[in-house]
């Protein structure tokens, strides 16, 4: 493109270059000076000592600690794709630093003692009692996670995995994303000096192009959203990137190294709420990384005796697919369908999601498109404004009260995965 052709910088389409190559479209900013990554001191990168290795969620086999794209090697060879767990030596009796602040109060019990952090964590988990008397329900709580530096709770996985990249000397650090976990991982890999690549499709919306792009970061554009793993795939075993995501079908889910990062939101929950905290905790869901972490991070309160009981995690879906699975439908299988539920959307599950409902006693809920915009106005007249996606939790609640499986006495916590504000005129955001 001649400069004499560009328009203004605030404009995308002509901000960005556009490539295609075997139906692949490439899409980037026009290069600037590289990035040295200059708030980020590499000195203090550091692993957690206390880290012993890896143990997978399904067959308990324990591995080093190493970097395993694929899950549990055992259980891949098996075709049943299996996440896995942090095992740590031994943690401390007091969870948080209380003159760090955000995550880094969590330090001691992370797989990183130090990490490139932008602020994430310390987000508000506010009481939304008029909220709650409409519903006939006790009590509500509000996890705001569109507080986080990029808006969204991947920020909490975003900084673990770009840690995890820089450590093993990576370069380039690539993720699949519908939106906000690609605006993240760009964030933190420009903070870190690292090389970014995101995997999207055409339906990524304008207000994310440019976000993402707005670092530096690369853009691809698959055509559907199961080719963007083989993409990401052949990136890892050929160029040697570190992927943040998972590039495997059936999946197996994000980075072990960044899922460590969303135990934090049970941990600041605990500090909040006190070791009460609630009964239920209402999670938007696709591939259960949040509702995974979330339930990793109360396993390992209880353990450690700072709480009583692990709340019930309810999964939230726009259509059936961990329905279908607790229905008695195979994990592996394909459950299509549509939603404008970007964040939410896709066709697949995952065993982390099934084990963290079974494990907490709880269960998933299906909500339709129309009844979440209208939850969606709702909740910003009681004062959170989330995204479309976070709104769905009003919605299951709502549904989980009047078919009597969450009593009117329970205490409730809604995790709002991001703000409203990155959403276009149609209510579109991404996970």
């Amino acid at each position: 493109m001649r400069r004499s052709d560009r328009r203004p910088f605030g404009c995308l389409r002509s901000a960005s270059v556009l490539q295609e190559r075997d139906g692949i479209v490439t899409q980037s900013m026009p290069p600037l000076p590289e990035s040295r990554g200059d708030i980020f001191d590499g000195r203090r990168l550091a692993l957690n000592p206390m880290l012993a290795g890896f143990s997978c969620i399904r067959c308990q086999m324990e591995l080093p600690v190493g970097d395993y794209f694929e899950g549990c090697p055992d259980c891949l060879a098996r075709g049943k794709p299996s996440t896995l767990r942090s095992i740590y030596r031994d943690l401390p009796p007091v969870l948080s630093n209380g003159r760090a602040h955000g995550m880094r109060r969590f330090a001691a019990w992370m797989p990183y003692i130090s990490w490139v952090s932008l602020g994430e964590g310390g987000t508000s988990c506010a009481r939304f009692s008029s909220l709650a008397n409409e519903l006939g329900v006790a009590d509500i709580h509000i996890k705001n996670e569109g507080q986080n530096p990029s808006g969204s709770h991947k920020d909490r996985m975003s900084c673990m995995a770009v840690a995890r990249a820089l450590d093993i000397g990576a370069t380039t650090i690539v993720a699949a994303s519908s939106g906000n976990g690609g605006a993240s991982l760009a964030l933190y890999a420009a903070a870190a000096g690292l090389k970014c690549c995101i995997v999207t499709t055409p339906a990524l919306s304008r207000v994310f192009q440019r976000a993402i792009t707005m670092t530096g970061a690369q853009i691809v554009t698959a055509s559907e959203s199961l080719e963007r793993w083989d993409h990401i795939a052949k990136m890892v075993k050929e160029q040697g990137a570190f992927s943040a995501t998972n590039y495997l079908d059936p999946p197996v889910g994000s980075n072990h190294f960044g899922l460590d990062g969303l135990k934090t939101i049970a941990y600041e929950m605990l500090e909040e709420l006190g070791p009460d905290l609630v009964d239920v905790v209402l999670v938007p869901t696709s591939r259960g990384d949040l509702i995974w972490g979330l339930a990793e991070g109360f396993d390992q309160l209880k353990a450690a005796g700072l709480i009583k009981s692990v709340p019930r995690l309810y999964a939230v879906e726009p259509f059936a697919r961990i329905s279908a699975v607790l229905g008695g439908e195979s994990i592996t299988g394909s459950f299509p369908g549509t939603t404008r539920l970007a964040s939410i959307g896709g066709s697949t599950v995952t065993y982390q999601a099934m084990e963290a409902i079974r494990a907490s006693g709880g269960g998933a809920v299906i909500v339709k498109d129309e009844m979440v915009s209208r939850d969606q106005i709702r909740l910003a007249r009681h004062g959170c404004y989330a995204e479309l996606s976070s709104a769905a939790t009003l919605t299951g609640l709502e549904l989980l009260l009047k078919n009597g499986v969450i009593s009117p006495d329970a205490t409730v916590a809604l995790i709002a995965t991001s703000n409203g504000y990155k959403e276009d005129a149609n209510g579109g955001s991404g996970q």
